[in-house]
């Protein structure tokens, strides 16, 4: 008699290759929560960025180094009582000629006098300031006489003191180029396109007063990123356990031998 072969199959499981859903309860409850989750954080985080972040395209290059031409920017929305010496804001003045947002630093605030220069620096209040923002940390020409920044005013100057037409373009303006703080909306805190990342707050101006804070968007980034990988994790279960299911079930076909 010839010889025989057979194979024995071991019979499937309800998790293994059918139509209905692959993996435990608990694994499928898990990853749907995951991806519910998930979405609500990257949501979540969007919509956060929204409320407390405004997008600004620079269309000049008077912040240059910080901020060059056609830059894009992230500017937390902010009070003008919020504004410190050293940050970057962005406003909106009639008697600048323009009626479109201006992105310049504020250099002084209220009750400060401020001038330049001595010996290649900016001073305020009687105190030289580093200005390492500027292009090779470059020193001083500009002209200013002492300007007494009035209460509720800003003194802004662009990075770019050379060809920059800031406060000290306007000092024969009524205000001595000074800019009510309420014009100002917003305080840049990243160069988003291309990526330059968060702003360096200007040390230099430490000696005269506390500095502002970085805004939330690195919580915010964080978010969304954990929300993405929630999403994506949930999202992989069921091929990771239906591939899975597929390994065992091969493993369970055993070959019978001759008989």
């Amino acid at each position: 008699m010839g010889g025989e072969s057979a194979t024995r199959t071991a019979p499937r499981t309800g998790g293994g290759t059918g139509m209905g859903p692959v993996g435990s309860r608990t694994g499928q409850r898990l990853s749907g929560l995951a991806v519910a989750l998930g979405l609500v954080l990257f949501l979540g985080g969007f919509g956060w960025g929204a409320v407390v972040y405004r997008p600004y395209t620079v269309p000049t290059g008077s912040m240059t180094p910080t901020i060059a031409m056609g830059d894009r920017v992230l500017a937390q929305r902010i009070d003008g009582g919020e504004v410190r010496r050293g940050d970057v804001v962005v406003f909106t003045d009639k008697t600048w000629v323009t009626n479109a947002p201006v992105v310049k630093r504020v250099v002084a605030v209220g009750g400060d006098t401020v001038s330049c220069c001595t010996n290649g620096k900016l001073v305020v209040n009687g105190k030289q300031i580093a200005e390492g923002y500027l292009k090779g940390g470059a020193v001083e020409d500009k002209t200013i006489p002492a300007v007494k920044v009035p209460k509720g005013r800003l003194f802004l100057l662009g990075d770019e003191r050379q060809g920059s037409l800031d406060s000290s373009a306007h000092l024969t303006d009524v205000a001595s180029g000074t800019v009510a703080s309420s014009a100002v909306s917003a305080r840049v805190d990243a160069v988003v396109w291309p990526m330059k990342g968060m702003l360096e707050r200007p040390t230099g101006f430490e000696t005269l007063g506390g500095l502002s804070h970085p805004g939330p968007l690195g919580a915010i980034l964080a978010v969304i990123v954990a929300g993405a990988v929630l999403v994506l994790g949930g999202g992989a279960y069921g091929p990771i356990a239906k591939l899975a299911a597929g390994r065992r079930a091969r493993t369970r076909t055993e070959p019978a031998g001759a008989r």
